[in-house]
């Protein structure tokens, strides 16, 4: 299976992280320090009407990200 971006999934997918891509150059740091590193598996709660933040769930805690920062996110969806 290919990897796509965090900010492709749907409410209720899980996914591993495999690792950020270019596009999270400006907020890798951030993403990192709040837990976002390969081999974390993450879940779709809930997008917000307009389809901007993204709620996750990862490591027992809640997490909001902007598209932008979702898009940056490469993961391998989960079956």
């Amino acid at each position: 299976m290919s990897s796509v971006s965090l900010g492709q999934l749907l409410p209720g997918q899980k996914a591993v992280v495999r690792g950020l891509s270019a596009a999270a150059l400006p907020f890798r740091r951030k993403l990192l320090a709040m837990g976002l590193t390969p081999g974390c598996t993450v879940e779709v709660v809930r997008v917000a009407p307009f389809g901007d933040p993204i709620e996750l769930g990862l490591r027992g805690f809640s997490l909001c990200l902007r598209r932008a920062e979702a898009d940056g996110v490469e993961v391998l969806p989960c079956r």
